[in-house]
Formats: structure tokens, sequence, C-alpha cells
């Protein structure tokens, strides 16, 4: 089952992420097999940290609830709260064999939260700059609450494009960018 992780910083917690970093990364070693996805988001500077996505297969949803739960920051108090969904991985890959590298761009999370009937169950027919795409999904994966997109674009409103305009009762982008141990 593949799950939607997104942790979203505290305030003010930048130091305590930053001291934390390689538990962090080990703790993530520890999910390396299974992991589709993963990297920070950043605020409007670029460059400070405003969250940690990872979007991992895991066997259930006890499984991923311990992920989010139990992964060092969030244990240490740096994160303010953590959006965990079931996902389905529509382009069948990891962001590892995207075609499009690690650098290179601008690459962007795109959330749109849902409400009312489901939409943007496909991939779109412009996938080149899709690194990961997918529906959030109730635990159950029987309703769906959204959609999720890590998007390489020249620019946020170009990223926001990849959604259905005004079928969500929110959308936000984030800058983003390929996580990991370099």
């Amino acid at each position: 089952m593949e799950f939607f992780c997104y942790h979203r910083d505290r305030p003010g917690s930048l130091p305590l992420r930053e001291e934390l970093t390689e538990a962090h990364w080990s703790y993530m070693d520890r999910f390396a097999d299974e992991l589709i996805a993963r990297g920070p988001t950043f605020g409007a500077d670029g460059e400070t940290p405003t969250g940690s996505v990872h979007i991992v297969d895991l066997p259930d949803p006890a499984a991923a609830r311990a992920f989010a739960f139990d992964e060092p920051n969030y244990q240490a108090g740096a994160y303010r709260d953590v959006l965990l969904r079931r996902w389905r991985n529509l382009l069948g890959r990891t962001m590892w064999d995207f075609p499009g590298g690690r650098t290179g761009d601008d690459r962007y999370l795109v959330l749109g939260l849902g409400t009312g009937e489901a939409v943007d169950l496909a991939v779109p027919r412009e996938r080149d700059d899709l690194i990961a795409y997918g529906p959030l999904l109730s635990d159950d994966a029987t309703a769906w609450l959204g959609t999720a997109a890590l998007v390489r674009a020249p620019d946020p409103e170009r990223a926001r494009a990849v959604l259905s305009a005004d079928r969500y009762a929110a959308v936000e982008v984030h800058a983003w960018e390929f996580g990991g141990r370099r």
C-alpha cells in the first residue's frame, strides 16, 4: 500500500531540524527500499525549509502511522502537523526513475485537497514533467480526498496547472527538491 506523508514544520524549528539531520536520514535509510519519493519543501525565499515529503510503500495504515509518527523530527517536536493519506502511484515509478533527473528546473509539491466528486484520477497528458502523481485516498482507499503531485515546472503557476482548475477545496504549491543523502 502506498502512502503520502507530508510533515509540516513548526515555525522556528530550523535549528532543531538541522541538529537532527543525521537522525532523520538514518531513520529514512531504514525505508530506502520502500520510498517512492522524498524531499524537503521550502518557503517563498526558496531556502527556508517548511516541511518534508515522503511517499512510501508500506504494508498497512498502522505501519504508515508508525513511519510518520516515529520519525525523529516529529518525535522532537520539529513538525506542527502531519498529512498522512493512502496514495496511488499512477506513474508506477520512483522519483529516482524520473527521466528529468535530480537537478535542473524548479520542482514543486502540488497538493489538491478534495471536496465533492473525484477529479484528476488519470495521469495528465502532459506527463513529461511529472515526478510523482496520484490521488490521496482514505485509509481503506474507498474515498477520494485529493491529489498529490511532484512536478518540474518553470514557476508555481505552471506547477499548479497540473490539477484541474476550480475543482478542489484548496490547492497548495510548495517549492520542493529531491531529498536524501547526496
